[in-house]
């Protein structure tokens, strides 16, 4: 069986650090207010440059097919990701009268996925989804506010020599790490 719906792409996963002290530390109804402004404002920068393939807890899953990924585009989206949710999060914190303890962490990645439907949702399929998942739960990032870009998506990235300096953690076998208080 062939299938000619596979496609090179990146997968992006921004994610909260910091939900599960979160949730067990917030009242149901706040918390899922918080969130749900927080995912909404994720999704509102993002201007339709990525598909949504799924939403999970505190956590989105963004893909877009491209043979020739820009650094410097997905870099400045990120960014701008990052300055909008803490703004909410300020704004929240305000409203609410409460200390909100989130951060934003972002996944990286790149490869050849397929995508089928069942019923009214989109699925992706591929190595590249489980290997971006894979490093969510990573062992070597100091600091909760963070990029990372796996190898696969530097390899293939146009603009490459921008993530390519000493501010730049890199994790043989992964990839390279940007703290946001070095990309701003």
């Amino acid at each position: 069986m062939e299938n000619t719906n596979i496609n090179s792409g990146i997968i992006l996963i921004p994610d909260f650090s910091g939900f599960t002290e979160f949730v067990f530390n917030t009242k149901l109804y706040t918390g899922e207010y918080i969130v749900k402004q927080l995912l909404s404002i994720l999704i509102d920068v993002n201007n339709q440059y990525f598909n949504i393939s799924e939403i999970e807890g505190d956590a989105i899953l963004f893909y877009r097919y491209d043979n020739q990924p820009s650094y410097k585009k997905i870099s400045g989206m990120l960014k701008k990701m990052r300055n909008a949710f803490n703004m909410k999060i300020q704004e929240l914190s305000e409203m609410l009268n409460t200390t909100i303890e989130l951060s934003l962490k972002f996944i990286v990645h790149y490869g050849k996925f397929s995508q089928y439907n069942i019923g009214s949702f989109r699925k992706l399929y591929g190595k590249p989804i489980v290997e971006a998942h894979q490093m969510l739960k990573n062992g070597f990032a100091e600091q909760p506010s963070y990029a990372l870009y796996s190898h696969s998506f530097l390899e293939n990235s146009q603009n490459v020599e921008y993530v390519l300096n000493e501010e730049t953690m890199h994790v043989s076998d992964v990839g390279a790490i940007q703290y946001f208080g070095n990309i701003d």
